[in-house]
């Protein structure tokens, strides 16, 4: 996959393309994805998927500062990737930018510079100045413009619609397991393993301490959860712990602590990415360290069950 930075004079033309942020790179996502590969071999031609870095939201509205999305820029371009896309231009979203009219956008970028062929977009797409490059302006300009246009259908699951925000809501109300759906594969966290207080070890349940690095990747409500991780080539499942520890520290800071069941190594300072599956339990606070250690084994046991259960199945 290529990605261009800038109009440069290499930059790929005559395509069919699409424009959107694509958070999360979810089954929407796909649809748009596949219709886009689908019609370059009908065509002849390569599939463009034009973007925008930072978010929007990040540089026009300043309370949208505390917006958190599903994937970082470098998890979006490789599922993009992963996904089928040849060629990604990526646009670096500034108020400037922000202030170009949707017209103008079409012709400068998409007539002049890259000469789309077809353009697809999503379900409820708009873009542009005061969000005005919706589909019945896109239509009227498309006829001008001599490409052809195209919009995708909605996606539901589970009667909702599929889209990235959608997506945020639960992962922060702890549906894993829902988002993932949305999703086509399992929500990740990715980070570096730093040293911790070393009171999982005491108590017999050792854990790897993640830290994000990117503020602005989400992290899942509070809670336990059934996840697993690739680590040096083997799968390893195991249970998170995102959270205060109530019960050991009474104003504890957050952290996100993993114990992999069978797994004795050292991962410090090592960078591992960890797929959710399924949220287990709100955290919470015990009365007892004992107490404490009696819920953690049975979170063990639950997730070990659990697990087996979605390998039976598949």
């Amino acid at each position: 996959m290529k990605i261009f930075r800038e109009l440069s004079a290499d930059i790929v033309k005559d395509t069919v393309a699409t424009i959107g942020i694509f958070d999360g790179v979810h089954l929407a996502h796909r649809q748009i994805i596949n219709r886009l590969t689908a019609l370059s071999r009908k065509f002849g031609c390569s599939s463009l998927l034009i973007t925008l870095w930072p978010h929007p939201r990040y540089v026009l509205n300043k309370e949208s500062a505390d917006l958190k999305l599903l994937t970082t820029l470098n998890e979006k371009l490789a599922l993009l990737k992963d996904a089928g896309i040849e060629n990604v231009l990526l646009i670096p979203f500034d108020k400037q930018f922000a202030s170009t009219p949707f017209d103008m956008f079409i012709q400068k970028y998409l007539v002049e510079k890259l000469r789309v062929r077809h353009l697809v977009v999503g379900y409820n797409h708009q873009f542009g100045k005061d969000r005005e490059g919706n589909l019945e302006n896109l239509k009227k300009y498309a006829d001008k413009a001599c490409f052809m246009l195209e919009q995708m259908p909605k996606i539901e699951v589970d009667n909702q619609r599929v889209s990235s925000s959608t997506i945020r809501s639960l992962i922060i109300d702890g549906k894993i397991d829902l988002a993932n759906k949305m999703l086509g594969y399992n929500f990740s966290l990715s980070g570096e393993v730093i040293k911790g207080d070393n009171i999982g070890r005491k108590i017999g349940f050792p854990t790897a301490n993640i830290e994000v690095s990117e503020l602005y990747k989400i992290i899942p409500v509070d809670g336990v959860y059934a996840v697993q991780a690739d680590i040096q080539g083997e799968i390893f499942q195991g249970m998170m712990n995102i959270g205060t520890r109530p019960t050991i520290h009474e104003k504890g800071r957050k952290v996100i602590e993993t114990n992999f069941f069978n797994f004795d190594g050292d991962l410090y300072e090592k960078n591992i990415t960890i797929q959710f599956f399924k949220r287990i339990r709100e955290e919470k606070r015990f009365s007892s360290v004992e107490l404490l250690v009696e819920q953690i084994a049975m979170d063990k046991i639950d997730i070990q069950n659990y697990f087996k259960q979605i390998n039976t199945k598949s």
